[in-house]
């Protein structure tokens, strides 16, 4: 990541990928409700908007909208995955930890796309929606439980039968170049 620096805009929206440690592990979907709370408990401490967001077993898509005087997404992230990981060792679960005694559950940095307009914006939510279908988790968008598409239905942005059947032809969703080769997929 040499040359990598990170875009901060107050009130930006930005697209992450936020990945755990373990790429086998299915704890942010066995631990759902952790996570959940983890990301209740961060808003309320530094308000943001999610504005989509899908939870895979090793990995997250979101994209947050920040307050107009703040650009401290980093921050958030931080707070989340605390919060997350602080949950886990109250409820016993074992996590590894790294040589200097750090826990390893999530990689240490993530991915983020500053949010360029409309079509950026429009772009990133099919991919996030449609992200359960591309991983094989599911052959149809609306049958994964962990996703921002079923809040897009009820409030007559999507359809609930939006991109069809992975077992159809023509349902493909590629990746943008500057997707391919990125921490989570």
């Amino acid at each position: 990541m040499v040359g990598y620096r990170r875009n901060f805009i107050p009130g930006g929206m930005y697209f992450f990928t936020v990945t755990l440690a373990d790429r086998r592990s299915r704890l942010l979907i066995d631990q759902i409700n952790h996570l959940r709370s983890a990301l209740r408990t961060a808003r309320r401490e530094r308000p943001f908007t999610i504005d989509a967001a899908v939870i895979l077993p090793d990995h997250l898509h979101a994209i947050f909208t920040l307050p107009p005087d703040d650009f401290d997404y980093s921050g958030r992230w931080r707070r989340i995955k605390g919060h997350f990981s602080s949950a886990l060792i109250d409820a016993s679960i074992e996590l590894n930890r790294r040589p200097n005694g750090e826990l390893a559950l999530w990689q240490r940095r993530f991915w983020e796309h500053t949010i360029r307009d409309e079509s950026d914006f429009s772009w990133h939510v099919d991919y996030i929606h449609f992200n359960p279908v591309k991983h094989g988790y599911v052959r149809r968008v609306r049958d994964w439980p962990h996703s921002s598409f079923h809040r897009y239905v009820r409030d007559g942005t999507l359809p609930a039968d939006w991109a069809g059947d992975a077992g159809q032809d023509g349902v493909e969703f590629g990746e943008r170049p500057e997707m391919i080769g990125r921490a989570g997929g």
